[in-house]
């Protein structure tokens, strides 16, 4: 049976071919991944009108005022612009489009006189755009942060 002195020096001379201590890694990188250009883009809109309670918009009021916008716009150019009505919420609407067409289709509502109906006037005003659609999700009051 070996002693205890034994036993150290089997270690001593077991680590004899080693540069110094082992380098031990913490973590490991499974898999890295970088989205460079995302397909769609996202809109968030907002109506405004003249009428005192214009009332909550509903889906079908946001495509009929977008491809009027992008007809005026574009012409039939603008019809072939897909939308995707993602959610709508009281005056609000978040939309998604593909992401080369987010430049055309942000100014055609822009330039958009909006529409007229028994002397109401209703039009969209561009509350946001990203190509993430978590940078326009979360954003009510953002406009109270800096006026108080």
């Amino acid at each position: 049976m070996a002693s205890m002195a034994d036993k150290t020096e089997m270690a001593d001379t077991s680590m004899t071919g080693t540069s110094g201590p082992a380098k031990v890694k913490k973590s490991h990188e499974l898999v890295t991944a970088t989205i460079k250009a995302p397909r769609s883009s996202y809109a968030h809109l907002e109506v405004f009108s003249t009428s005192a309670d214009p009332g909550d918009l509903d889906a079908l009021q946001v495509r009929s005022y977008c491809t009027s916008a992008l007809k005026q716009f574009l012409g039939t150019t603008g019809l072939g612009i897909p939308l995707d009505i993602l959610k709508v919420e009281g005056k609000d609407c978040w939309l998604r489009v593909p992401r080369d067409d987010l430049a055309a289709f942000s100014a055609a509502i822009t330039a958009w006189q909006g529409s007229f109906q028994n002397g109401i006037h209703s039009s969209f005003r561009i509350r946001g755009c990203s190509d993430w659609l978590g940078a326009l999700v979360g954003r009510d009051g953002e406009g109270k942060l800096w006026t108080g």
